[in-house]
């Protein structure tokens, strides 16, 4: 997983057009791949941002990798030494920015998508033990996170008085940083049930996590 705040970054230098992070190229907006279904997705408000206003748009998988993904999932588990199981492409996140460019007196609309995306190497498990240390770290990290990411991103979801979960791309069962903020993104109770589900099916190299999916499984409606 890239730094999404890196990507915003991006979009903003760019000033206007689109820099789609999930296929990495510059370019129109992605066109979504034949039977595609709207996806599950969450708006965030308008954050004032330099130079203008951005929002972020969660679209929620989890679905099959696309070529590129699995491409580089296979580049890490190697590198890192551990046999690819599979891949779970987990979300998009989509940033729009409308502002004013410094260097020229204009008005611009500018986006990008940033895909989420993780590969299931053959990690070995932690103790059980030593899994609930970790997550006693994110117990005591959770709520300075979605403060931190709320000012970055839009304000932390939340169902009525109870927040979203944070969701681990890498889980802490197989090794992930419990406080990396570049490791958690907000996740909707529903749709963490789903990755929860499909994490150890794509630990086992379970279908359909070891295959290859469609360019874009979704749409924005």
């Amino acid at each position: 997983m890239k730094l999404v705040w890196t990507a915003v970054l991006l979009m903003l230098i760019a000033g206007c057009g689109s820099i789609n992070e999930a296929s990495g190229s510059r370019g129109t907006r992605p066109t979504p791949s034949p039977g595609a279904k709207p996806a599950v997705k969450k708006e965030l408000p308008w954050l004032t941002v330099p130079g203008g206003q951005m929002k972020t748009t969660l679209f929620y998988g989890p679905w099959q990798c696309r070529r590129e993904f699995m491409n580089q999932c296979q580049v890490q588990c190697a590198r890192e030494g551990y046999p690819l199981m599979g891949c779970v492409w987990l979300a998009d996140l989509k940033f729009d920015w409308k502002g004013r460019l410094v260097l020229l007196p204009v008005d611009v609309d500018a986006g990008s998508r940033y895909g989420i995306w993780h590969c299931c190497c053959n990690y070995p498990k932690l103790p059980t033990d030593k899994k609930e240390v970790e997550r006693k770290r994110w117990d005591r990290f959770r709520e300075s996170f979605r403060e931190d990411w709320s000012k970055k991103f839009g304000e932390w979801p939340s169902d009525g008085a109870k927040s979203w979960p944070g969701h681990h791309v890498r889980d802490l069962q197989h090794g992930g940083d419990p406080v990396d903020p570049n490791n958690i993104f907000p996740a909707k109770p529903s749709v963490h049930d789903l990755y929860n589900r499909a994490y150890p099916a794509c630990y086992g190299g379970q279908p359909p996590w070891n295959t290859v999916g469609p360019d874009l499984p979704y749409t924005d409606n």
